[in-house]
């Protein structure tokens, strides 16, 4: 495994030990990064406009596209970082 994935790994390990819930939209950004740099480019139908959560998923995950999955770690584990205060 590389560093970067090993990083990465740590980083999903720690978020899950934040002391407070993020916002919204912080939260969105750590699934959308995280699917980005796990499964790449989002594929399937866009949810029904009665699945709000999973539509703000979708469209999370959605704008990053093309984004590459290194990239998404790098921007994952800084956003961790971050919260974390470190």
């Amino acid at each position: 495994m590389s560093d970067l994935h090993a990083q990465f790994e740590t980083a999903v390990a720690r978020s899950k030990t934040l002391r407070e819930r993020p916002d919204n939209a912080t939260l969105l950004r750590l699934y959308a990064l995280y699917k980005q740099a796990s499964d790449g480019d989002v594929d399937g139908r866009r949810p029904g406009f009665t699945d709000m959560v999973g539509r703000a998923k979708y469209d999370a995950w959605a704008a990053l596209k093309g984004t590459a999955s290194d990239d998404a770690m790098h921007e994952y584990v800084s956003l961790v970082d971050r919260l974390l205060g470190g």
